[in-house]
């Protein structure tokens, strides 16, 4: 499989995996994609993206990150964090502070800890969502026999809109796939 920018980043991917097998992580294919691992267990993954290449790390909420340069990869994120990189020059300049991280992220692994997560039960039903779930009982005993996973992506898919009549819409439009007992994502089995 191709992956879709990674001849642009060869060179900054190169520069990454080395500084990550100095670091004696064993590197694995993944999703495509050069993945390290420290006792079996998923550290950092090397991603090029349109604009840059990005170092993620997979539990990088528990790193301290004294410089500042860990990024949530989206808004929604809760454990994973990346350094995004436009050249091989820049990777060099911070490859000690890298390392550190390297380390640190395997410290973490190796100590068994783990990132607390919010737990969907936490997230708060949206306004809209909730009016419709009050008017049909029968939608709302689909939505509560959803896992836990797929009512958030309901949740994110609908407060991700920013006026309330496109929540509205957006909360209508979700009925159908609630009654089919599917998740926002997912795809109609085939």
């Amino acid at each position: 499989m191709q992956v879709p920018f990674a001849k642009k980043w060869q060179k900054e991917t190169d520069k990454l995996r080395k500084i990550a097998l100095d670091c004696d992580l064993t590197e694995e294919l993944k999703w495509s994609k050069p993945c390290f691992t420290y006792q079996n267990k998923n550290v950092a993954i090397i991603i090029p993206l349109k604009e840059s290449c990005a170092l993620s790390f997979f539990k990088g909420a528990l790193l301290k990150d004294p410089k500042g340069i860990l990024q949530k990869i989206g808004e929604h994120s809760q454990a994973g964090r990346w350094i995004k990189f436009t050249s091989v020059k820049e990777i060099t300049a911070l490859q000690t502070t890298l390392r550190d991280y390297l380390y640190e992220a395997m410290q973490a692994e190796e100590s068994g800890e783990k990132v607390k997560l919010k737990k969907p039960a936490e997230y708060a039903v949206p306004e809209e969502l909730q009016t419709l779930l009050d008017k049909n009982p029968t939608l709302k005993a689909a939505f509560e026999a959803l896992t836990p996973g797929r009512r958030k992506s309901y949740f994110f898919h609908i407060t991700g809109a920013k006026q309330e009549k496109t929540r509205v819409s957006r909360a209508e439009k979700c009925i159908p796939l609630i009654l089919a007992g599917r998740g926002f994502l997912e795809r109609p089995p085939e």
